[in-house]
Parts: structure tokens; sequence; C-alpha cells
């Protein structure tokens, strides 16, 4: 035998040696095994918890001296990306898996950009095989059907991450009329200049188009009023998280020092408590008559009625296909295109979880700047340095009528702030013509309150 030919059959025998390693390392899990538990082993098998957890096991090349720098930045960005380990744990004692976490995962394994080649070519096996991925891709599609179901989608769009708004929700409406006059009491600060309605204009998007909103004493907060419309979706209330509930969010403005400024609740109640009409009015409902518990109570009744549902996407989702232009079409796509949609999922289009501002770039480095403590996000409540500049995602319903935008309010048009997201969330340069299709699709969000679509008085003013 030539020497070339022996050469040649020593490759093709050590090829089918590593192929057959390969494969015994590859296997997929077992289809007598239920979804959620095949899930968990094509996360462990595949080394997505290598990286996406807060204590990696480091490979053994992680203390070479170029090969670890670069390891570490890659688990150091992972797992400020995404923390799997709440997810691999909802799947092993049953509880429910965000959302989010789902659309995430779905995404990669559609897109097939995890693992990522440099890990998988080191780590023999751990690539996503077609049959990995169809097992995975059915698991997210049945999880979103049983736990997320969209029942107002077409079925052509049943399994998207986003789903139409719902025309109601069941509430005491004896609530809502009184929440109502609360959201629009001034009674509630201080020196009687400042309601909830203020800073939460219904006639301006659930905003009041301002970089920071005004408090007593013509006092400026630091951080961008979020929309009060569909909160009733956000899995928590403000920013950082603060309040869990509507009604523990009602609670807060009251008791800021630069919004409404009371020390208390006892000086609100005293001033409600000297109007027989509003004394009546509570006792009706609440056999306690007016406290605390009861004011923020009635305002979070009234809120959970701010929906705003039929916005032209709503019904695109519904089987409207004249609903949205060609270029509104071709802006959803590119929204899902660049893993928008998987942070902003849910009817609300966000307000299912916190994440960093500023994965791929430094946002505030290049904002320019000085830090506040508004800038720290969710470490304000929870001190770990994971949850520094880590946000809630905010609801996109009605983004055209809430300008500005971010948490600090610096971004003055949609342009802009799709521009920026992409760059800093997603490490991508959009073309003009991308922002301008995205944003398209952004303007068809507005939905309708009250059975009209919702406008805003500030926008007609200028």
């Amino acid at each position: 035998m030539k020497k070339s030919s022996k050469i040649v059959l020593a490759l093709l025998i050590i090829a089918a040696v590593l192929f057959g390693v390969y494969r015994m390392m590859n296997t997929a899990p077992s289809t007598q095994l239920d979804s959620n538990a095949q899930m968990v082993e094509i996360i462990e098998n595949n080394g997505c918890l290598e990286c996406h957890t807060a204590n990696p096991q480091l490979p053994f090349y992680a203390n070479f001296p170029v090969a670890g720098k670069l390891v570490k930045e890659d688990i150091r960005l992972a797992y400020r990306s995404f923390d799997m380990t709440p997810m691999t744990e909802a799947l092993k004692t049953g509880a429910k898996v965000n959302e989010v976490d789902l659309a995430k995962v779905e995404k990669v394994i559609q897109d097939g950009t995890m693992p990522m080649a440099k890990y998988y070519l080191v780590h023999w096996g751990t690539s996503i095989s077609n049959t990995e991925k169809e097992m995975a891709l059915n698991w997210a599609k049945e999880y979103r059907a049983a736990n997320y179901p969209n029942p107002l989608a077409a079925e052509k769009w049943n399994n998207e991450a986003i789903r139409p708004v719902q025309d109601s929700i069941a509430v005491d409406m004896r609530k809502v009329a009184l929440g109502n006059l609360l959201f629009h009491d001034v009674r509630l600060s201080l020196d009687n200049t400042i309601s909830c309605a203020s800073c939460h204009g219904l006639n301006t998007g659930g905003v009041d188009n301002k970089q920071y909103s005004e408090g007593v004493g013509g006092q400026f907060g630091g951080v961008n009023a979020p929309t009060v419309y569909n909160a009733y979706y956000n899995f928590v209330q403000f920013w950082d998280g603060r309040a869990v509930s509507l009604a523990d969010q009602a609670a807060g403005p009251p008791l800021n020092p630069v919004e409404m400024a009371n020390e208390s609740f006892d000086g609100i109640c005293a001033k409600l408590k000297a109007d027989r009409a509003m004394v009546k009015a509570f006792k009706e409902i609440y056999p306690d008559g007016i406290t605390q518990a009861n004011i923020t109570d009635a305002i979070q009744e009234f809120e959970k009625t701010l929906l705003t549902p039929n916005s032209r996407f709503d019904k695109y989702l519904k089987g409207d296909e004249t609903a949205m232009t060609a270029e509104e079409i071709a802006g959803y796509e590119l929204f899902k295109e660049y893993s928008c949609a998987t942070c902003h999922a849910g009817e609300n289009m966000g307000g299912q979880t916190y994440e960093l501002m500023g994965i791929k770039e430094d946002y505030f480095a290049d904002r320019g700047l000085e830090m506040t403590n508004e800038d720290n996000g969710r470490y304000k409540e929870t001190q770990d340095e994971r949850d520094r500049h880590r946000f809630k995602v905010p609801g996109l319903r009605n983004v055209a009528l809430t300008a500005p935008y971010f948490h600090d309010g610096t971004q003055k048009t949609l342009d802009e702030a799709v521009a920026a997201m992409a760059k800093y969330e997603v490490g991508e340069e959009l073309t003009q013509q991308e922002v301008q299709q995205i944003v398209a699709f952004l303007n068809t969000l507005t939905g309708e309150y009250q059975g009209k679509i919702l406008t805003n008085d500030n926008y007609s003013q200028q």
C-alpha cells in the first residue's frame, strides 16, 4: 500500500472514531421522557449551565493565559444576558417558566446561535442536534400553549411570543368608580396640587411626556414616569420593581418626598374623611371606611381597567391582514429577527423580567452623564451586583405616545430609542431603513381606551 493511501486510511479511521465519539456524546434525550425532562437534559448536556449561571464550572483551559481570558469574558457576558438557573429549576420542580425565558431559549435554538461554535468545537457533543432542536421547539410551542395561551390570535399567530391585549378583565365596578375619583384627587398630595393623573394623564398616553415628573413644590424626580396603561400586565411595578402589585405602587408616590410628600397616609385619610360624599362612597364598599389599604385597593381596581385593546397590530394578530402595511409588517419581522420580541413579550410587550441596560455595549459610559442612584435600577432594592443597571422591561403598548424613552428619559424620539436598543442590547447597528420599518411597526401598537383610539393631547398641541 502506498504511503499516501495509508495516510488517507488513517485519517478516515480517525474521522470515524471521532464521529463515533461525537455521536455517543451527542445523544438526544429519550422520547420516553416528558418534554420538560427532555429540555432539562438538552440544557444540561449541551453546556448551557456552564456559562448561564451564577456559579459556572470553569473548564480546565480557563487557567490558560489567552484562552482563559476569552472564556471568562464569554461566561461573564452569558450570565449578564441570561441566568438559566431559575428556568432549569422550574422545569425540574413543575413551577412555571417565565415566558421571556421561554422566548429566549426558543429564539437561540431557532437561529442556531447557541452553543457558540468555539464552545462546542472544544466540548464535543454539545452542539444542538437536529433531533434536539425539534424536541426543544416542540416543547416551546406546547409549553406556551399550555401556560401562555393565545385565544384571541388567529391560528397563524397563536404561537407568537406576543399576545393581543384583552378587551377587559373582571373587576368590581364600585371600586373602579371610587378608584377613578382617587386617581384624579389632588388631596393625595401634601399641598393639594398633585394627583396620580398629574404624572399619568389618561389623555396623554398615561404619562406626562417629561423627562422627569414634577412633584410638590416644583421638585423633579430622577426617573422617567412609565405609562399607567396596561400596567396590569406587569409582573412588578416601577423601573426597579419595588412594588409587587398595583396597590403597592399606588402607595408609593403619596409618601415620596419629591412626588406627593406626605409623611404617612394619616393626613390623606383625614382630608378624605372631612368629605361626607367620600366617606359615604368608601362605606358602601369597605366596612372599615377610609384607610390606606382601601385607598390603594380602589386605585388598583381602577388601573386594572386601563387596558388598550384593538390596536392595528392586535387586529393583525387576530387575523385582519389588511390592518398593517407592508412596511409595518416588515418592521415586525425585524422586531423578531433582532430578538426584540423575546424581552418584549406577552400582552404588554414587556414588563415580565428585569434586563440589563447595556448587554453588548456600555450605555452609561456612552451617555456621558453623571451616574445617579436611579441608574442602579434593581440593585437599589437587592444590593446584588448582578442587578446593577438592570430594569424592569417597559411595555411597548402605545409607545408612540409616551416619549421620552428609557428610565432616564434621554431618548426623545422612537428612532433614537430603537437605534440605541439595537446597539446596546443586541449589538447591531441598524440601517436607516431598518429603523424606519421598526418605528412604523411600533406606531401600530396604539390601542383603544373606552372604545376610542388612544390619543395624546400634548402631541395635538405641538
